[in-house]
């Protein structure tokens, strides 16, 4: 393999909806990165204020999720490693899935952040997270 295909092979997209989007509070952690496009997901997620920043969940058919703004990034191996801590992956805080979004992304290998923790007591976020 040369080195512009191990490059390749080691950027992985992923799909934002936070404090991570372009002019938000962490947007900083994509600087250097590829900015591929606005998408949402399909309407199968929700997303609760977890305190500052919001969390993605998924959410049986009946409860009627939502189509979440966000965007599509395409990073590196160091980029996805600093994006890991800062969701807090290794505490279960959030984890990294493959994540259903609306065309052009519907066919391609995208990736989110989920939150796992409880969202019990949360207030709902809505379908595109603003800061204040």
């Amino acid at each position: 393999m040369s080195a512009p295909e191990r490059v390749a092979a080691s950027l992985q997209r992923i799909f934002v909806y936070g404090t991570l989007k372009r002019g938000l509070s962490n947007a900083h952690y994509l600087n250097g990165q590829t900015f591929v496009g606005t998408a949402r997901t399909l309407p199968k997620y929700r997303m609760v204020n977890a305190g500052g920043y919001p969390g993605l969940y998924e959410v049986p058919e009946e409860e009627g999720g939502l189509r979440v703004h966000g965007e599509v990034w395409e990073v590196d191996a160091i980029c996805r490693k600093e994006l890991d801590l800062l969701e807090d992956v290794a505490v279960g805080l959030y984890e990294l899935v493959p994540v259903d979004l609306e065309e052009p992304f519907a066919s391609g290998q995208v990736f989110t952040y989920l939150y796992r923790w409880s969202i019990m007591g949360r207030d709902d976020a809505g379908d595109d997270w603003r800061e204040s």
